[in-house]
C-alpha cells in the first residue's frame, strides 16, 4: 500500500492518500475538529484531486473523514482569522473555472476514476458540497446533513450550484439553502441526495470499488464523463459526446480485453433468456 501526504508543511497530514490495488482511499483528517475546513484543508484536498487526476492505476476512489464526522464544513473561527483568506478562497485566477473554495469540490469531478463519499456523523456546509462534488455518496442513516451557509449570512460557494442540481428540483434546493435546516441519511435518500444507506457505508463503499476497479477503466472513465458533460446539455451536444467517447475506446485494448473476458465465460442472462 502506497501512502501519500501533502507536501506543503502547512498542510501535513490534513489529508491522507492511500493506494492499494487500485483503490485510492482518501481520508480527511482533521478530526479533532471534525474536519473543519481551513486554509492548510483547502489545499490539501485541491492537491489531492489534482494529484489522483493524473494517477492513471487509480481505478476508483473512496472519500472519508477521520474520527466522528466527515466534514463539519469551513472552520469559519479560524478562517476568519485572516481576511485575507477570503480573498484567496474566492479569487479566480486566469482562465480558471473554479476558485480554491469551490476546487475542493468541483475538482473530483474532472478525476476520471469514479469517487464514492462515505459519510458519517456530520457532514454540514462545505462538507457537504465535497461529498456532491463525488460520483456516488454511501451514508449513515443517522448522518446529518445540511447546507449550512446561511446560518452565517453567506450562500453556498463551493460548486454546489453545479452539483446539487443535478440531484433535486430547484425548490427543494432553494428550501434546504434558505432554511439551513438539518435532516438525516434517510431522508437524503428520499430526497435523491445520497445514493446508498447502510450502516457501515465505508465498508459498502470498498465493495463497490471493488467491483468498479474489475471494469475496464476506459469505459468507467468515459462513463462519468459523459454524464458530466451532458446531463444538462441539449440532445445535439449530449448525442455528439456519445459518439465522441465512443469511437475513443471502441477496439482499445481495454475494450478488447473486456469483449474476451466476457465472451469467454457462460452468458447466464443470455442462456436464461433462451430457455424461456
Amino acid at each position: 500500500m502506497m501512502s501519500v501526504k501533502s507536501a506543503s508543511k502547512s498542510a501535513t497530514d490534513r489529508v491522507l492518500i492511500d493506494i492499494d490495488q487500485g483503490i485510492a482511499t482518501v481520508t480527511l483528517n482533521r478530526p479533532d475538529k471534525y474536519n473543519g475546513l481551513d486554509m492548510p484543508m483547502f489545499d490539501a484536498i485541491t492537491r489531492a484531486a489534482k494529484r489522483l487526476k493524473k494517477e492513471r492505476q487509480v481505478r476508483a476512489i473512496v472519500l472519508h473523514g477521520a474520527g466522528d464526522a466527515f466534514c463539519s464544513g469551513l472552520d469559519v473561527k479560524t478562517v476568519s482569522q485572516n481576511p485575507v483568506n477570503f480573498l484567496r478562497l474566492l479569487a479566480k485566477p486566469g482562465r480558471k473555472i473554479s476558485n480554491l473554495a469551490q476546487d475542493v469540490g468541483y475538482l473530483w469531478r474532472d478525476v476520471p476514476a469514479p469517487v464514492i463519499a462515505a459519510t458519517h456523523g456530520y457532514c454540514y456546509g462545505g462538507g457537504f458540497q465535497i461529498a456532491l462534488g463525488a460520483d456516488f455518496r454511501f451514508t449513515t442513516p443517522s448522518c446529518e446533513f445540511s447546507i449550512m451557509e446561511s446560518k452565517w449570512g453567506l450562500i453556498p460557494d463551493m460548486s454546489l450550484t453545479v452539483t446539487l442540481r443535478e440531484l433535486i428540483a430547484i425548490d427543494l434546493a432553494k428550501e434546504l439553502t434558505m432554511t439551513a435546516r438539518t435532516f438525516n441519511g434517510e431522508e437524503a435518500k428520499a430526497m435523491g441526495l445520497v445514493t446508498r444507506v447502510s450502516r457501515d457505508p465505508l465498508a459498502e463503499a470498498y465493495e463497490f470499488a471493488r467491483e468498479l476497479a474489475a471494469r475496464s477503466p476506459d469505459a468507467i472513465a468515459a462513463s462519468k464523463l459523459l454524464f458530466n458533460r451532458t446531463w444538462s446539455a441539449t440532445d445535439k451536444v449530449a448525442l455528439d459526446w456519445e459518439t465522441r467517447l465512443q469511437k475513443k475506446i471502441i477496439a482499445r485494448t481495454n475494450q478488447r480485453i473486456a469483449v474476451a473476458k466476457n465472451t469467454s465465460e457462460p452468458d447466464r442472462a443470455y442462456q436464461d433468456r433462451r430457455s424461456l
